[in-house]
This record gives structure tokens, sequence and C-alpha cells, in this order.
């Protein structure tokens, strides 16, 4: 099929559009049609893609302003392919599941273009398209908080726009510069990141400043310690498809960044720099598990574990091996799965009580029975448990920061385990022991339409926890790539060294 990636791109947003003429009582079966479609679309594009070719696929180029460089330059590769699956099958899944009663029609076409954006940003070559989707998605979301949300949206709403979009801005400079700089070297101007790639005259200092620039703007949206104070905020005070999306997609696209930009681009800054950002995504991992066990709030536990869960991914980036990067991407997918689901639950569970207090609950495993197991489930494979999506990419990222420090890999090995005891605690409060809240004796368990919107999840986290390979191959195929070319463009020996000596003890396993 030709254009099929600007087919996932634009389907979606021209669907939204029709969607304002479709009536309101129709607007959540319109929605789940067009998101099946762009799902099934996805899946096409993953059976079709060749997983032994570690470039670019399905790219298409077409001049948009041509005396400036800028086109609409799109492609997809292993390290992208799996994050267009993972959009176009959690905001299906968000919409079937979504249990808002006011204005759906605004909801499912809101959500048709925000899944426009993150289609766009996971195969944007074209750095000027791909900044472009970056703060377009911010739009949706912001008014998906802003509408949607619980009564201090308009707070949370503001601090997410502003802490985003700051960074953005940030990253914008930087963005500038270095088209700025590939002009002044081959006097013509382009902003294909494939250009962009063959850039390999600047010096140390400058990576630093230009690793600087992009590092805010990603690390912000990861979110990174200390800039992950709005994402509490924006979970605790969005829908709960505002938090599904937000937490299986949004959150990717910083991680994203990391590896399509950050380390190609600046492979010697990268290297330079993986010790400070080990040490901020220790203090991730360690500090978001202490605050989760604080919490009582069943969504804000989930929340925080969720950035300490980012934490793992930030680390695998920076192991600078194809073990460590391969298992943080799987990690963005099972991560993507894992916490979409969780929020979902809690959802559903709020929906009935309207409350997410764990002293609310209580011995809730004998009134809904199906709701615990997958709950269960869900929570098994959040702290890693072998055998579930989670483990792989936790081992894998593990397996390849050893290489880089024993020590930080010993601590935080170690604070998984800490999530695990927070996690445990809360199934424990929620779902053991007698009912001691008498208005949890009547609540109704799993309906259909939840249970078959979480089946398929669950389907997952088991086949990929079994047989990660169909998603793991294309992955590492397109990360050994990566570092061939980074070790090449390298210009300091301490980087040859790193990426080779990491890919040789890689082979050696």
């Amino acid at each position: 099929m030709d254009n099929i990636l600007s087919i996932l791109i634009f389907f979606p947003a021209i669907a939204g559009l029709l969607g304002f003429i479709v009536h309101k009582q129709s607007a959540r079966a319109y929605g789940i049609s067009v998101a099946a479609i762009e799902f099934l679309l996805s899946l096409w594009l993953w059976i079709s893609f060749d997983s032994t070719n570690g470039a670019m696929q399905f790219v298409e180029l077409i001049p948009i302003i041509p005396d400036f460089g800028i086109n609409y330059y799109v492609g997809v590769d292993g390290i992208s392919l799996f994050l267009v699956v993972l959009t176009t099958l959690m905001t299906l899944i968000g919409i079937v599941s979504m249990s808002i009663k006011s204005e759906v029609k605004n909801m499912v076409v809101t959500l048709l273009f925000l899944e426009m954006t993150m289609v766009g940003v996971f195969v944007a070559l074209d750095v000027i398209v791909f900044y472009l989707f970056w703060e377009l998605s911010l739009v949706p979301m912001l008014y998906i908080i802003g509408a949607w949300g619980g009564p201090l949206r308009v707070y949370a709403s503001i601090k997410f726009f502003l802490y985003t979009f700051a960074g953005s801005l940030i990253m914008l400079v930087g963005i500038l510069f270095m088209a700025y700089e590939y002009h002044s070297e081959m006097q013509v101007w382009s902003f294909a990141l494939t250009d962009w790639y063959q850039m390999g005259w600047f010096g140390l200092d400058k990576q630093l400043w230009l690793f600087g620039a992009f590092f805010i703007g990603f690390a912000i949206k990861v979110p990174m310690f200390p800039f992950h104070t709005w994402l509490p905020y924006a979970h605790g005070q969005a829908p709960t498809i505002g938090s599904v999306i937000l937490a299986a997609v949004l959150l990717k696209m910083g991680t994203y960044g990391f590896v399509r930009f950050s380390l190609p681009l600046f492979p010697d800054a990268s290297v330079m720099m993986i010790m400070p950002i080990a040490i901020l995504s220790l203090i991730m991992i360690i500090y978001t598990a202490m605050v989760a066990y604080a919490q009582e709030d069943i969504k804000q536990v989930i929340a925080y574990s969720s950035i300490s869960h980012m934490g793992i991914i930030m680390l695998g980036i920076f192991a600078m091996n194809s073990h460590g990067i391969s298992g943080a991407i799987f990690q963005m997918i099972a991560h993507g799965i894992v916490s979409g689901a969780l929020f979902m639950l809690v959802g559903m569970i709020y929906d009935r009580r309207h409350t997410k207090l764990m002293s609310e609950f209580g011995g809730l495993a004998s009134v809904m029975p199906k709701f615990a197991l997958i709950f269960g489930v869900m929570l098994m494979a959040s702290v890693g448990l072998p055998l579930t999506i989670g483990f792989v990419g936790e081992f894998l990222v593990l397996l390849g920061f050893y290489k880089i420090s024993p020590i930080i890999t010993i601590l935080a090995g170690t604070s998984i385990i800490v999530g695990a005891v927070y996690m445990l605690s809360l199934y424990k409060k929620t779902f053991f022991g007698p009912i001691t809240n008498d208005a949890n004796k009547s609540l109704k368990d799993l309906d259909s339409r939840e249970t078959w919107s979480l089946i398929p999840l669950v389907i997952i986290v088991a086949w990929l926890g079994i047989y990660p390979k169909p998603v793991l191959g294309p992955i590492d195929t397109s990360v050994s790539a990566m570092l061939e070319f980074m070790e090449e463009k390298a210009s300091m020996q301490n980087t040859k060294d790193m990426i080779l000596t990491t890919q040789q003890a890689k082979e050696g396993n």
C-alpha cells in the first residue's frame, strides 16, 4: 500500500473533522470504527515491515519549502514501528473503554486529532514536521484535562502546558542552531534528520550545549527528575481516558526523542552525560518509588510508579549497547500497555464508588473477581514478574547497564523490588481481607464492554512476556544499525571504545 504512513497520520484527523457532522448518539461507535481501521492499518504496516532491515522503510518525501529545506519527510524503522502500533492500539481501547457521558462527540474528535499528532511524532524524519506534531499534541491533551478533568483541572492543565511548552521552546532553539550549522557547512538549508546525522564536525563543547537544549525538551516530557512535578497533577485531574493516553503514549515521545535525536546526533556528548543521566534516573526510580509507597490515592500510586518505570527506560537508553537500548524500547511498549491498563482499571472502580482512596476499599476480590484477577495480572507485569511483558525490558535494561556501572545497576534492581512492595501492598489493601465498607458489598463486577477492552491487553502481557521475539527482533536490528553509525560518527576515542566494548560484550553473550 503506497503512502501508508500518510494514511496513518491523516486518516484520524480527516475522520475527526467528519465526526463533527455525526449524530451525537453515534459518536462512540463512529470513534471505535475509525480507531479500529487505524489499528488495522498499523498491523498491516507491521506485517509488511522487513524485520531484517535496520534502515528507514515506507519513506515518503514531498517538498514543502524547498528554499529552506523543509519537506514532508516520514519513515519508520524498528525503533518507531511498535510505538505507532502502541498508539493506535491504546487509542482504540481507550475509546472502547471510555465511560464519559457528557460531550462524547467532542471527546472522540479530540482523541482522533491527538492520535494524528502522536503517530506524526513517531514517523517524522523532517525536524520541523516532528516539532509541529510535537507541539500540536499539547492542544488535545490540554483540552481533555481542562474540559473533562477534576476540580483542579485548570491548574493541572496550565502546569502541564507551561512545563512542556517551555521545554519545547528550548528545544526549538537547538533545532534552529542545528539548521544554521548545517547551512554554514553545506551551503544549503536542510531540516532532514538523516542529513543532520551526517554532521560530524561539532566539537564536544558545542555538542554538549546542543545536547542540553534537546535534553530539556525531552526530559520534561519523560518526565525526568526534577522536571516531573507536572505529571502527578495531570494524572490526578485528567479523566481516565486522558491518563491512559498520557501514560501509554505521550510520555514515550520524550524517551523516543532521546533515541532518535540525542544519541545519533550527539554521540560524544551522550557518552559524556551517561553518569549524570544515570544518577538522575536512579533518583527517579528510588524517590518516586518512596513517594508512591506513601500515597493513599490509588491513581497517584500508579502515577508515581509510572515515573519510576520511566527511570528504568532512561537507564537503558544510555547503556550505549543494544541490550540496554532495545530493552528500553521494549519497556516503552510494556509500560504503555501495563500503565494504560492500570489507569483504565482505576477509572472503572472510580466510576462505581467515586473515590480512589485505598482506605475506602478492602475485600474487593470477593465481589469483583474478574476485576481483581485482571488487576492482579497487570500489577504482576508492572513489578516485572517473569513470563510477563514487564520482565523482558527491565531484565535487558539491567543487563545492558551493568557494563557501565554495576553499582547503579544493583541499586536500580533493588529499587524495582521496592516497587513490588508498594504495588503488592496496594493490592492487599484493596482486594484482600473482609469488606469493611458496606458501599462495596453491592459493587458490580466488570461488564462485557470493560472486560473486552481489557482482555486484549492481558493477552499481549502474557504473549510478549513468553515470546518477545516478534517485537524485540525488529527493534534490535534497527538499534544495532544505529549503534554502528554512532561508533563511526563519534570523534572521541572514548566514545568509540564505549560503544564497541558494550557491543562486543553483547555479542559475547
